[in-house]
């Protein structure tokens, strides 16, 4: 499993620190007394679900967001960005390979998640907005995000436990549940209404505090490295 995280402690001085990371933020702004004030900024997660893409790179508008290239079924953390529309591009590592561009509108002091999904023949865009509320005490929240193009519907539950997510069909995201914190879980992703087990998570260790998305990626007619599976991010924690 891939973990993609967010330390949400002391945000405010993350970001100060961050003005001018990757020329995703080309400015910091000035106040009257002349001191630099972070712009207003929107945060995005990407996260290369592509089954049978090559490592890609990440752009937003003509700014790649990746220090290394993202394997299939792995991403990076939040980014700042500066909201309103921007262009998102996926390439091939290493190349001008365009694989898949799509414009996004992003909202400032909010937070998305960016997918490449499906085959890099016919590649998607999905794009989700991540409610990344702390928690109540003693409690984790988790949603499912379906990215695989041909699984269709899927729920999301605890082995021999309780459901988290309903009838996610492809591109779908579930609203963030509360789960017990400091647990550890099997997961089961299902086709829609059924018994019927398509991948499992086993292991998993959901803390307090956190919040976490559990991604389905692959392909339900695949036997090789791109059959269906699924991945855990965790949004964010507090402490």
């Amino acid at each position: 499993m891939k973990y993609v995280q967010q330390n949400l402690k002391r945000r405010a001085g993350i970001v100060g620190m961050m003005c001018l990371l990757a020329g995703l933020l080309t400015s910091c702004l000035k106040n009257h007394d002349n001191d630099y004030v972070e712009p207003p900024v929107a945060y995005l997660s990407v996260i290369n679900a592509s089954p049978d893409s090559q490592p890609v790179n990440f752009f937003l508008d003509q700014n790649r967001a990746n220090d290394f290239p993202i394997n299939y079924g792995h991403g990076i953390d939040y980014i700042r960005a500066f909201p309103g529309k921007r262009v998102a591009s996926f390439f091939i590592a290493g190349t001008q390979q365009k694989l898949k561009a799509d414009t996004i509108n992003l909202t400032a002091q909010k937070f998305y998640s960016i997918y490449l999904a499906n085959v890099a023949a016919t590649p998607d865009v999905i794009l989700t907005r991540d409610s990344i509320t702390r928690p109540d005490a003693g409690k984790a929240t988790i949603r499912l995000v379906n990215v695989s193009p041909d699984a269709g519907a899927v729920d999301l539950g605890i082995k021999a436990g309780a459901l988290l997510a309903s009838n996610q069909a492809y591109k779908g995201a579930s609203v963030f549940v509360p789960i017990q914190g400091n647990s550890t879980y099997t997961l089961e992703v299902r086709k829609k209404g059924t018994t019927t087990v398509l991948t499992t998570l086993e292991d998993v260790k959901l803390n307090s505090g956190s919040v976490y998305t559990v991604w389905l990626q692959g392909l339900a007619a695949a036997t090789d490295q791109k059959k269906l599976s699924a991945s855990v991010q965790t949004n964010a924690f507090y402490y």
